[in-house]
């Protein structure tokens, strides 16, 4: 039997910006539980949660980690996970599988930008939620200040339940207006005192002690009725309705604390187990058919892999939710998306980086498994003969590109083994082999999380890597009309080679009109895989050319066109008459007639004002009102065009158009021009052509270097 059924699981995800206190809390929590005997702090680097060398080198998480701790006969699952956006991959998969949301504001810094950011996931999942007003014993607190920040930003159905009696550096007692009395500690560390709310504070504690009833009673009709006839809930009623309230995401309540402190943790432990709803009372999981899957330890069995770490000398660890039956070592699963069957040989509940293991876990349960062979993020695996599969996690698309290359020669094998096993890790991250730019690109969420692949390939994998600026992927074509004619004309003893091609080439645009003046015979409309058309017309009179010819032709045309004659950039929205032009009956071939389309191409390509076009992208940037200024400076020094403004909750959306080669390292010009309470989204629009001036420097640059290419 398993040691907790599944209502006395839950799971919590500590959230919140950066610096918000989160890993402390975490800490407390498993001191208050008696899990561990000492507590350790981020400054120190031996906390529970922070583990790896990486974050005790950086002061911050950068993984969401699985904790769990014991309460009062409850099992509770913490995920600790990181504070800043470009680790949202880790808040988001922790969101997956949590029950409910600890959302931590900083007493002296109140709603940030990370607050505002996770809070819009937590919407999407409908999270039950908790807010949590920490380090009210800051000197700068101001708890009274964050609240009213919460409820303009998160709405009125964000109600007290505790307030700090004195908060700053003298903060030692919380009122609770839930069960009316303020808990008074000291400095011994011991239990606090449960004390009568003084006098100077009751007026203030019964108002807000209404309005947490009333918030309570708008949500259930029952209590609704009982408060009106009594004018009073029972301290069981509210619990309850509050318990009803967060399971319906209808009320989040506000806890004050001082995780360093650990004065108000053991009340949010108690709450958590009192009041927060275990898996088995909140909404049950849809499959990808969009059939309900309860959460029930008697129903079939189904997990689902939220998390996949690589671990030096043990290899894959899986981290996984029990969403229905009861899994025990040994059991075999199918994976519902590779169709392959996955033993479990060992189960574990993970506190850090220790794993214990236990024979089985209940739904509604979290834990990890080990050597998994086929199974990765966001799997399903399920007992034989059903066929379930879960909503997978949509992460976030990435907000910047780099190119990575190799110090070293003859590693490119390895990095690109290291780079698909990161990959497996980080769904956020996404690895590129451009052929067109001759790089391999990351596609990534930022400096910080650039900063980490980097140190991970350096000290787990060993490669010497650096990072370069990316190639712009510019795009060719013509502006007007041109003619050309080209002979190709080889002999070299015997058989010789002979082509002659005469071309017209245009510019294309939809709904353009039939050539006029030829006599066409066929057309070729060609999608390019790089965006853009090829029309190629056969308009040969008399067989001067042969019609076997004429696909050796296009063959030569398709060859410039992929690498065209200003950049080297792909062409694109041509059309191409071929009309004229000569063969002979022995030296004539298709080698011959495919150079010579290819120079006629090339000739008639110069002769058409060709146009150097590049990628534009479409930016949105949301930002507080009073930063506006200082991002539309920086905007107009990258060529952008704005298009005009928005609001989307409590920012201003900056709507602009900005060249694709302006957005190098705009994440963290970003982040420092507004210390980081801005984001943006940013997608490809359109092709437009650059300026004379930047398409002569470009021509100029890429001709010197492909003679030095040359020369080499």
């Amino acid at each position: 039997m398993p040691e907790f059924d599944s209502a006395h699981v839950k799971n919590i995800a500590l959230l919140g910006h950066s610096g918000s206190g989160k890993t402390t809390l975490a800490e407390s929590m498993l001191f208050e539980a008696g899990l561990i005997h000492r507590r350790g702090s981020v400054e120190e680097g031996n906390t529970v949660s922070d583990y790896t060398d990486l974050e005790k080198e950086r002061g911050n998480s950068i993984f969401s980690k699985l904790l769990h701790t014991h309460w009062k006969g409850y099992k509770i699952n913490i995920l600790d996970t990181p504070g800043y956006d470009d680790f949202s991959g880790e808040v988001i998969s922790a969101l997956r599988v949590a029950d409910t949301g600890v959302m931590l504001l900083n007493a002296s810094t109140g709603v940030e930008v990370g607050t505002d950011i996770i809070w819009e996931y937590t919407e999407k999942f409908k999270t039950p939620m908790i807010f949590v007003v920490n380090q009210v014993d800051h000197p700068k607190a101001e708890f009274d200040k964050v609240v009213q920040e919460a409820k303009a930003h998160f709405g009125a159905n964000v109600v007290l339940v505790q307030y700090p009696y004195n908060p700053g550096l003298g903060f030692d007692a919380i009122v609770d207006v839930l069960n009316m009395v303020m808990y008074q500690y000291n400095d011994s560390g011991t239990k606090p005192l449960k004390l009568p709310i003084p006098d100077s504070e009751k007026l203030r504690a019964e108002a807000l002690h209404k309005e947490l009833i009333e918030a309570i009673a708008s949500n259930d009709e029952t209590l609704m009725e009982k408060y009106f006839d009594q004018g009073e809930l029972t301290e069981d009623e509210m619990k309850e309705g509050l318990h009803l309230s967060m399971t319906r995401h209808d009320l989040f309540p506000v806890f004050c604390a001082s995780a360093k402190q650990n004065r108000g943790v053991a009340r949010l432990l108690g709450y958590i187990d009192n009041v927060v709803p275990p898996a088995t009372e909140l909404p049950p999981q849809k499959t990808s058919d969009g059939v309900a899957l309860a959460c029930d330890a008697s129903g079939p069995t189904c997990l689902f892999v939220y998390k996949t770490v690589n671990e030096p000398h043990i290899g894959e660890l899986s981290f996984f939710k029990v969403y229905s039956g009861t899994i025990h070592s040994g059991m075999e699963l199918v994976n519902e998306t590779t169709g392959s069957h996955e033993r479990i040989n060992q189960l574990f509940v993970v506190e850090g980086n220790k794993r214990t293991p236990v024979n089985e876990l209940v739904a509604g349960d979290i834990g990890a498994t080990l050597k998994l062979k086929n199974t990765h993020t966001n799997n399903t695996l399920h007992e034989k003969g059903k066929h379930i599969e879960l909503v997978p996690i949509v992460f976030p698309e990435a907000k910047m590109s780099i190119a990575i290359a190799n110090n070293k020669r003859g590693e490119e094998e390895k990095l690109a083994i290291a780079l698909q096993q990161l990959k497996e890790e980080d769904p956020t991250m996404h690895v590129e082999v451009s052929a067109e730019l001759g790089q391999t690109l990351l596609h990534c969420q930022g400096d910080m999380h650039l900063a980490v692949i980097k140190w991970k390939l350096e000290n787990t994998y060993h490669l010497d890597v650096s990072y370069k600026k990316p190639r712009i992927p510019y795009r060719e074509t013509i502006r007007r009309e041109a003619t050309a004619t080209y002979r190709h004309k080889k002999q070299s003893g015997g058989a010789g080679q002979f082509g002659e091609v005469t071309m017209r080439i245009e510019p294309w645009f939809e709904g353009m009109p039939e050539p006029q003046g030829l006599n066409v015979r066929g057309k070729e409309e060609i999608d390019l895989p790089w965006g853009g058309k090829l029309l190629y017309y056969n308009c040969i009179v008399g067989g001067v050319i042969d019609a076997r010819f004429l696909p050796s032709i296009m063959k030569g045309v398709m060859e410039k066109m992929h690498q065209g004659p200003l950049t080297g950039s792909y062409v694109r929205d041509i059309r191409v008459c071929v009309y004229d032009g000569k063969m002979h009956p022995v030296d004539s071939n298709d080698m011959a007639f495919k150079t010579a389309g290819a120079m006629a191409f090339r000739e008639a390509f110069h002769l058409a004002d060709p146009q150097l076009l590049e990628p534009i992208n479409y930016l949105e940037v949301l930002c507080p009102d009073d930063l506006t200024g200082n991002i539309m400076g920086d905007l107009q020094s990258r060529r952008a065009i704005v298009e005009g403004f928005d609001t989307e909750g409590h920012f201003t959306v900056i709507k602009a158009h900005v060249p694709h080669a302006e957005m190098y390292q705009y994440a963290s010009s970003l982040r420092s021009i507004t210390q980081g309470r801005a984001r943006f989204r940013m997608r490809y629009d359109h092709y437009a052509p650059v300026s004379f001036d930047l398409q002569k420097k470009l021509t100029e640059t890429h001709s010197k270097e492909a003679l030095e290419l040359t020369e080499a």
